[in-house]
């Protein structure tokens, strides 16, 4: 990657100009929960990078164009088709844990698909290579453990997609469960399995007059009956997108209690959310369930697509993150739905009892992250083949993991130089511009803060 030098003023005042557009209405709107984002993302300079796929692209955008006016479109291994896939759009290492899915299966793979859309499967690469020289370096390893981290990446992806592109049969490339996964990622699957839908009620809810209710505090807030109302009604027109499927019963859609809340993470400040508590599969309190409805963001990634084609195919941010999760993850999330409120696109799906995310903390020898890392480079290659024309969906009409495979195959030694240049590069940029952030902030320099 060639990165054009700037100083720290002018890299500074071309950080803002990106944070402004990406955030600048709901910062206006919510300045306390960016206070609260941006003193997360002053944390590290991982957070930082986490929280700026904004930048990310913008980057690569003027990486392509020479800062004039180009297309990202275009670079190793892209071409009408791979330029045209299903991607994640924010594929970090912190990006993946389990989840319980649609046939009752604990599984570890990618998750948080916000940033979800279709574009070139090289950007979630190269993002995801960045991430690990930020972790590797975080946790003190040369550069040359941090090539070899990314080159068994990059082996790790390139050998499963051409096993999926070449037939491999389900029991030649497990997802990662309870009875396959190993290391750390089994430790997650694990922890997972120890939780409970009782626990999770309990930490959120309470008993009384014999019926469950959302307990106060905790970050929730009561709605006034007007809002109550529109929310309902949006519960109402997101039962309208859920696969037939998941109406099995339809008593578990009788709504309990609703309250709001108010995302303040690194990926949904400022942004309302609501959650509701619904009836569960039977008449025992246990088995309730809690839902929320999020107003779903437009994706960083999509400022730089300039293809019509794809923005039209969606009829807001809400169906678009449905729409692509669904096609980035097999059996997903059977209360995984959209909806509309206050003229906004919302994302709706589960408050799940079984979620854990990996957890980087205690990873610290080379040996186990490269483990990890080699696991994740799989769980990439299956996330980019299952958004295929089985997914169902016209967009992507075609086998990606056969497109990016002969796309490899036509230059099968560039690809680990290619992410390993990358990462060195952006990495060490991603550590310069947290300082420049980190002085912007505390010197009152961000607008609106």
């Amino acid at each position: 990657m060639s990165v054009p030098q700037l100083n720290d003023e002018h890299r500074g005042e071309e950080i803002l100009a990106v944070l402004d557009t990406a955030f600048g209405e709901l910062l206006a709107a919510d300045p306390a929960a960016f206070r609260v984002k941006f003193r997360k993302m002053a944390a590290s300079a991982f957070a930082f990078y986490r929280g700026t796929a904004c930048l990310f692209y913008h980057d690569l955008d003027a990486e392509k164009s020479g800062r004039g006016g180009g297309t990202i479109h275009g670079g190793p291994y892209l071409d009408d088709r791979t330029s045209r896939v299903w991607i994640h759009g924010d594929l970090h290492a912190e990006n993946f844990g389990t989840y319980m899915d649609s046939n009752g299966r604990l599984v570890f793979n990618v998750n948080d698909f916000d940033e979800a859309y279709v574009g070139p499967f090289t950007w979630d690469l190269k993002r995801f290579a960045a991430s690990v020289a930020l972790i590797g370096y975080a946790k003190a390893l040369s550069d040359e453990q941090i090539t070899e981290l990314v080159t068994i990446y990059a082996a790790a992806y390139r050998e499963r997609i051409h096993a999926l592109a070449t037939g491999a049969k389900s029991d030649e490339v497990p997802p990662f469960t309870l009875d396959t996964a190993q290391g750390p990622l089994l430790d997650a699957l694990r922890d997972a399995r120890s939780l409970t839908r009782f626990g999770l009620l309990e930490s959120m809810t309470e008993i009384r007059d014999f019926e469950r209710r959302f307990a106060a505090g905790g970050g929730a807030v009561e709605l006034d009956a007007a809002t109550r109302y529109k929310v309902l009604a949006a519960f109402d027109g997101y039962l309208e997108t859920l696969p037939d499927a998941s109406l099995a019963r339809p008593d578990s859609y009788r709504v309990k209690d609703v309250v709001g809340r108010r995302g303040i993470g690194i990926g949904s400040a400022g942004l309302p959310s609501y959650n509701i508590l619904l009836e569960g599969h039977s008449d025992a309190l246990e088995n309730d369930v809690v839902i929320y409805i999020k107003q779903a963001q437009t994706p960083a990634v999509s400022r730089h697509i300039t293809d019509r084609a794809i923005g039209d195919y969606f009829q807001h941010e809400g169906h678009r993150t449905v729409i692509s999760q669904r096609a980035l993850q097999a059996h997903a999330d059977p209360w995984l739905g959209w909806t509309e409120l206050d003229g906004a696109g919302q994302l709706v799906a589960e408050v799940s009892p079984y979620a854990v995310d990996l957890d980087w903390g205690d990873i610290d020898e080379p040996e186990e992250i490269a483990q990890v890392v080699a696991d994740l480079g799989r769980a990439t290659a299956t996330m980019h083949s299952a958004a295929d024309d089985t997914s169902g969906e016209s967009l992507v009409p075609f086998s990606t993991e056969r497109a990016i495979d002969a796309a490899i195959t036509a230059d099968e030694d560039a690809l680990v130089p290619l992410l390993v240049d990358f990462a060195h590069a952006y990495g060490a940029r991603a550590r310069g511009d947290h300082q420049i952030f980190l002085d912007l902030f505390r010197n009152g320099r961000i607008p609106g803060l």
